[in-house]
């Protein structure tokens, strides 16, 4: 045997002797994901998702009493089998009748009397704009070209040829078709070659 062939048989014999003893350390299992550790399915529960309130008159949660957006178990059932939420229930009663005086002339002063109840409507309203202006980049994405710009596109010559000839004639401006600039469709790989 040669000395090279030796070298090679030991080197080979360290590695194996070195991957069988780290493969044996429990944190180098671990790390290396050949342990697993599943959670506890008895110990998982679900709960109701966080949400806004939908007004000002919430009082903290009562211990030991049942949640009120959790609902009985038929509406789970219901939710689960359907997907359909149950109409969250409203407090009986709010926190400015059974706030004393002082709470509600503080209230008051701060203007919480006052708050806008359509502010979700426009918080969705702002949301959904902000996702529209995003979706140029997925269909970038997706359809390889900028896409076509909104509304239609004046042909600014032949517009001001048009007033120009209303003006002579003594007519209005706006009378007459506003000329506009046809889009032609664009072929399905034109763009990418």
């Amino acid at each position: 045997m040669s000395k090279r062939s030796t070298t090679r048989v030991a080197a080979t014999a360290m590695t194996l002797a070195l991957a069988l003893g780290i493969g044996g350390c429990d944190n180098f299992r671990k790390a290396a994901g050949w342990d697993k550790a599943p959670p506890d399915e008895f110990r998982v529960i679900s709960r109701a998702p966080l949400s806004l309130p939908p007004d000002f008159g919430l009082r903290p949660p009562t211990p030991g009493v049942a949640r009120p957006q959790e609902g009985t178990t038929t509406d789970q059932a219901r939710n689960a089998v359907t997907g359909v939420r149950a109409p969250a229930r409203a407090p009986a009663t709010t926190a400015v009748s059974r706030s004393s005086q002082g709470e509600t002339a503080l209230l008051s002063k701060v203007g919480a009397d006052r708050a806008d109840p359509t502010i979700r409507e426009t918080v969705n309203r702002e949301a959904g704009a902000l996702a529209d202006a995003e979706r140029g980049f997925t269909d970038r994405l997706l359809f390889w070209r900028e896409p076509d710009p909104p509304g239609t596109v004046i042909d600014a010559e032949r517009e001001q040829q048009r007033i120009r000839e209303n003006q002579a004639l003594g007519r209005a401006p706006t009378e007459g078709d506003t000329p506009i600039i046809r889009r032609r469709q664009r072929g399905i790989l034109e763009g990418i070659f």
